[in-house]
């Protein structure tokens, strides 16, 4: 069974952020939920092991350790 990588794993985290903020920059709210909602489908579909988009669906609530 895979699990959830939690340890830091990115290959440039600046550079992530920094699109990610610049994708939602002059965006409207409505906007931005539209796009923050197409990402997570997006990396979701990437993850595609269920376990794995559970275990993130209840860190991401509140119920589980991180």
């Amino acid at each position: 069974m895979q699990r959830l990588e939690l340890n830091p794993n990115f290959t440039d985290p600046d550079a992530f952020y920094a699109a990610l903020t610049a994708l939602h920059r002059d965006r409207s709210e409505a906007e931005s939920e539209r796009i923050n909602a197409r990402l997570i489908l997006l990396l979701a579909n990437h993850i595609g092991d269920q376990t794995v988009l559970e275990e993130a669906i209840s860190l991401a609530a509140g119920g589980g350790d991180q």
